[in-house]
């Protein structure tokens, strides 16, 4: 599966209150492409042999990577890009931390 990343087309806003609005509208989708990260992950975990698989220090580098250079081609802040997608990392990696000690305890 190839993704090629665009430039989003942003509405330009009259007031601050639309502003607000399609902020909102953007929080929702980014909240619902969580949820689906977050079942991804958990499925993940049924995958990896220890929890040392979980942690993945070159994986994380590696998305690291590529939403860096995504946020370059689309224009997005990559400070805001990074220090997001660390944040993110970091919680999704203690969510499948928990997932993959049920899995093991199950096992």
């Amino acid at each position: 599966m190839t993704f090629t990343p665009t430039a989003p087309i942003v509405a330009q806003c009259e007031s601050l209150d639309e502003v607000r609005i399609r902020i909102d509208q953007a929080d929702r989708q980014l909240v619902a492409l969580l949820a689906e990260r977050a079942q991804y992950v958990q499925q993940a975990a049924r995958f990896k042999r220890n929890a040392q698989e979980v942690q993945a220090p070159q994986r994380v580098q590696q998305v690291l990577d590529r939403a860096l250079a995504q946020a370059r081609d689309v224009g997005a802040p990559t400070a805001v890009v990074e220090a997001t997608y660390r944040a993110m990392i970091a919680a999704f990696i203690e969510d499948e931390s928990q997932h993959f000690e049920q899995l093991a305890a199950h096992a």
